[in-house]
């Protein structure tokens, strides 16, 4: 979708995206070259297509080989491919991974993006052209919010390192802000699509419904089946970052449907796709695959970005869950 298309043409120019071969990156990366971008890529390795789970390539991109823990791999990609826009997509991608690798969360997820902002502050002022940033920020800041939904005022309570690292990465983008760079953050809720890797359990869940449906599994075993979260589906989302970024003045935005759901909510859509309608007798609860805490109820109040962006999710939640339970019975049946 392009996101001016009542005000006119995007204008072509130049964009870096780190997390480029992610969920969120590869469909961004499609859109951005769809519209007569020029794309880069940070990538961690060589790619391989089919090599990675959870990785998606995309045609057009060009691919740069860096590491986000390093600060001067993306100082150099930056000062060599000049963008107009940047997409801080990448960084630790869960918050289960961030309880064991807290350390190297702190450094990928938030201390890297303040070198990036300040990279791209330097070579503003060295050229005298705007460079727009655009970070990925999570509702995993309101970790201990005392009310749903949230909103771009509720304080910010983190309780995971997952959220603390992307708590000094949102500050990092308000005090470039306040320097007069455009540095936005999109605070994005729970995303899926059919590209979310196999080790989130939205994923998990539906693969595990579609092969127990095909008989290639006889149980699932899940954590925490009553965490409540606001799911949208992850184009949706890039085209909100991509309004956020093209927008008049830079700012930060809840990215949500306003809608929110339990994990057995994601259980009961999953298997009710299959034809399965006593789910209980095929899953179990292990207590072992529950996160050290978990966050309250995760509702996103998205007012502010619909009445200045004009952005709303068009997906809602069983035509989520279904699609993704479709592309896993596909796969199933090699399709």
């Amino acid at each position: 979708m392009n996101p001016l298309s009542e005000a006119g043409p995007v204008p072509v120019g130049t964009a870096f995206l780190t997390g480029v071969t992610g969920q969120d990156g590869s469909y961004l990366a499609e859109s951005l070259l769809s519209r007569g971008w020029e794309v880069h890529g940070l990538v961690r390795h060589a790619l391989q297509p089919g090599a990675l789970e959870g990785e998606t390539t995309v045609e057009g991109v060009e691919y740069h080989l860096g590491d986000l823990s390093r600060p001067d791999d993306v100082g150099s990609i930056l000062e060599s491919v000049k963008p107009d826009l940047v997409f801080n997509l990448g960084g630790i991608s869960s918050v289960y991974q961030s309880w064991q690798h807290p350390y190297d969360t702190a450094l990928i997820s938030g201390a890297s993006v303040v070198s990036m902002l300040e990279t791209i502050w330097q070579l503003q002022q060295a050229t005298g052209k705007e460079i727009r940033f655009l970070q990925a920020s999570s509702a995993e800041l309101f970790g201990e919010a005392e009310s749903a939904p949230q909103s771009e005022s509720t304080p910010i309570r983190p309780i995971s390192p997952y959220g603390a690292a992307k708590a000094l990465a949102h500050h990092a983008v308000s005090v470039y802000r306040s320097r007069g760079m455009f540095a936005s953050s999109a605070i994005l809720y729970n995303h899926e699509s059919v590209r979310r890797p196999a080790k989130f359990v939205t994923r998990k869940i539906t693969s595990g419904a579609a092969a127990i449906a095909a008989g290639k599994l006889d149980k699932l075993s899940l954590g925490n089946l009553n965490a409540i979260r606001d799911w949208g589906w992850a184009p949706d989302f890039v085209d909100a970052m991509d309004r956020i970024i093209h927008a008049s003045e830079p700012d930060d935005f809840v990215v949500a449907t306003g809608v929110s759901h339990s994990v057995q909510d994601f259980v009961e859509a999953a298997f009710k796709a299959v034809g399965i309608d006593d789910w209980r007798a095929v899953v179990d609860v292990d207590e072992s695959l529950a996160r050290p805490t978990d966050a309250a109820e995760m509702r996103g109040d998205i007012s502010k970005i619909s009445s200045r962006l004009g952005w709303r999710p068009s997906v809602d939640f069983d035509a989520l869950v279904t699609a993704m339970v479709r592309h896993d019975q596909a796969l199933l049946a090699g399709k």
